[in-house]
Parts: C-alpha cells; structure tokens; sequence
C-alpha cells in the first residue's frame, strides 16, 4: 500500500494551482510525468492510460464543467485521482457511481487545507456549544480572488452545512470576490453585548497544493471515494478497509 519514495504524478489543469503543484511536487520528490491542459480536453478526452505514462496518482485543478470528465476519465484509465476543484456538486453522486463502477479512486475536498479541516472541527464546537443560546446569531463571511468562479465557496457551504446541522438551523453566507485573496473564512456567533469571531486565512495557494500532495501519496494504491475526514483519521490511515467510503 505505501507508495515508492518517488510516486509518479500527472497534473491535470495547468493554471495558478498547476504551476504552484509543480513546483512544490518537485521540492516534495515527486516525478511529474505528465501535464494536460485544457487545450483537447473539454470532455476528458485527453486522458487516457497512455497520456497519463504510469501516472500512481493524478492531481485536478480545472473548472466546475470540466472537472466531473476528468474525473470519470481517470477512473476508466485506472488512475487514482485528488480533485482541488471546487462547485462541481451537483454532480458529485452520479461521478462517485461511475468511479466505483470503474473500481476507481476518487478523493474529493471543498477545501485541502488542512487547518481548514481542523478549522472546521472547531466550528462544530462552537456551534454546538451556542446552539441553545437564543441570544447569539450566526453567520459565515468569505473571502476570495477575484477569479472564483463559484459562490459561495465549497468550504463556505460545508461550514455552513456542519455548523448548521450542530445548532439546527440554516447559516446564512456572504461571499466576497475582490483581488488576490486565496481564501478567507470568518464564522461569527453575535450577540447582543459581545461577538465571537472564528477565523482561517489562507496565505499562500501552496497551502492547497501541499494539502493535494499529501492527499494523493496517501490515496496512491486505494479504491474508493475518499474525503479529508478520511485522510485525517488516524484509524483510516492505517487500514484501507476503514477509510474506503462507499455512497450510502
């Protein structure tokens, strides 16, 4: 199950985070032997067993139309796969069916960070600990570049879904798109007298490429779809059978 100490990885979607996986990828040891970029590829075609050259993992960073091809044509290529794109969901049962179909791999993430996933731990909490104080409201602010293309974020709208569930009712979201910024997401529970500010700033885009490479060394020889909770759990980590998520 443990991938060699210099894993072969494709890249599929050359932009910002493209270049950014690229140059972390190399820094981390890995051997990129293969890069596809939109250019033929609208529908997945461009994926196949012989253009990804004995890929053990593929990393995808495109857009919300193109992602659910990609996907599907790396399962039929038998090539693992990490997806970083986000606004892709409404999709997502009807790609994890054809990647088991396939006896696939699939791992999938509104958001690779992982302080955002230890970020949204502590969302839970918090939520849990204010859903019986009528005087607190809550609501979820983020931040993003101006080329986002989806709103809200897929870590807003998960954050909003988990915390939700905790306090038994709806979180409303304001997105904001402006500049340059990787990605901010701000929780506030606001009382009348006082205010509770959760807040994760992402800095640099690396921080989702080192998420996306530590999610693929670690899908590298699984079947399954798989999340960050997944990777994150110290049970799933050490058994393959614990961590596979089949659709419920």
């Amino acid at each position: 199950m443990s991938p060699s100490p210099q894993p072969r990885l494709a890249l599929i979607g050359l932009g910002k985070m493209g270049y950014v996986l690229r140059q972390l990828a190399s820094e981390r040891d890995w051997t990129l032997v293969a890069e596809i970029g939109k250019e033929g590829n609208s529908r997945g075609e461009a994926i196949t067993r012989e253009s990804l050259h004995g890929a053990d993992v593929a990393i995808e960073f495109t857009t919300p139309e193109a992602a659910p091809w990609n996907v599907r044509a790396c399962a039929r290529a038998g090539c693992p796969v990490v997806v970083g794109t986000t606004g892709w969901y409404a999709e997502r049962a009807e790609v994890e069916r054809d990647v088991l179909a396939a006896d696939g791999a699939m791992f999938w993430a509104a958001n690779l960070s992982i302080g955002v996933n230890v970020f949204m731990q502590i969302a839970e909490f918090a939520a849990r600990l204010t859903a019986g104080l009528s005087t607190f409201d809550a609501h979820i602010i983020e931040m993003h570049h101006a080329a986002k293309r989806d709103a809200p974020s897929g870590t807003a709208l998960e954050l909003a879904r988990r915390a939700g569930a905790v306090r038994g009712r709806e979180i409303a979201i304001s997105s904001v798109r402006t500049g340059a910024i990787p990605g901010t997401h701000t929780l506030l529970f606001d009382g009348g007298f006082e205010q509770i500010r959760l807040e994760h700033v992402a800095r640099d885009r690396r921080v989702f490429a080192d998420g996306a490479l530590m999610a693929a060394r670690w899908l590298i020889g699984r079947r399954g779809i798989f999340t960050m909770a997944d990777l994150m759990n110290a049970d799933a980590v050490g058994s393959a059978e614990s961590a596979e998520r089949r659709l419920l």
